[in-house]
């Protein structure tokens, strides 16, 4: 790992079971990351294990030492939208379980899926439930190193309640744009939803919406992949850096536009660690450019 100190630090998911120190911060210097993401919980279940303090203060301080920014992404199950109860007050404690141990391990921002409205029930209803159970949450975050609540967007699939860059203002709406509110904006999805980031001037524009509908400063975090699938397609199948339908092009333009300035870019990519690394390397490689 590398200090920061760049308009955008460039880095991955890193995997931590076993150790958040010993076994997240070994991988993420192996693949050259400048930030990390990890989990604090197994992201397909409802557990909200406490974590290690030893390797929480170990990771911590090793992450501020280097200046590395680092991120949660919360459970996958997460959906306030659900019309079943349960999942819906589930969904409030696993959110809960992953701020606070955000703020634990140091992290500026938890990553949750923005859900759908299931059931058959209509938009408006579920972002209406959205409010009832977040406002809440974010109400809590009052401590100066509370992380932010960042919203990450849909490949579109189903009767998902935000996908295009405009379907973040009825969120943020709902939502009062509080001040701990952002947006994790993931380019594959973006793209699967049908944002040509590809097309002349593509992730200009597609930016230039998202700073239009939530304004200045929301974007906190991005999630660079590439897509295996064509625009459009509302398919969530990651590709690595050059080799999908987006290709390397957008990226690079990504780093010149003002709304990335300072934002740390996440690679969720295929390969394992060799994959990642070279990943990482493309990003900065491009970054350079």
């Amino acid at each position: 790992m590398s200090s920061k100190r760049t308009r955008n630090p460039i880095g991955g998911h890193v995997p931590v079971a076993g150790g958040l120190a010993s076994v997240g911060l070994t991988y993420a210097r192996e693949m050259g990351a400048e930030t990390v993401q990890v989990f604090v919980a197994n992201p397909r279940g409802w557990a909200t294990p406490v974590g290690n303090p030893r390797q929480d203060e170990a990771f911590r301080a090793a992450c501020a030492a280097e200046e590395i920014p680092v991120w949660v992404h919360a459970p996958y199950l997460i959906n306030f939208g659900s019309h079943t109860e349960a999942t819906a007050l589930k969904s409030v404690e696993s959110l809960r379980h992953s701020l606070r141990r955000g703020r634990e391990i140091g992290a500026l921002g938890v990553v949750v899926h923005t859900g759908s409205a299931t059931g058959g029930r209509e938009r408006e209803v579920a972002l209406r439930q959205v409010r009832e159970y977040l406002v809440p949450l974010l109400d809590e975050l009052t401590h100066d190193d509370d992380p932010y609540l960042l919203l990450e967007s849909t490949a579109g699939q189903g009767s998902s309640l935000c996908a295009r860059t405009w379907d973040f203002g009825p969120y943020f709406e709902a939502l009062d744009a509080h001040p701990k509110l952002g947006v994790c904006l993931d380019t594959c999805h973006i793209f699967a939803a049908g944002h040509d980031l590809a097309g002349p001037g593509g992730m200009k524009q597609t930016l230039d919406l998202l700073v239009d509908t939530v304004g200045e400063g929301r974007l906190k975090l991005i999630h660079a992949n590439d897509s295996q699938d064509v625009v459009g397609a509302r398919r969530d199948r990651h590709a690595n850096i050059g080799s999908g339908h987006i290709g390397e092009e957008p990226f690079q333009e990504l780093f010149t536009h003002p709304a990335t300035d300072g934002v740390s870019l996440i690679i969720e990519t295929p390969g394992g660690k060799a994959g990642h690394a070279a990943d990482v390397a493309r990003l900065k490689e491009l970054r350079g450019q």
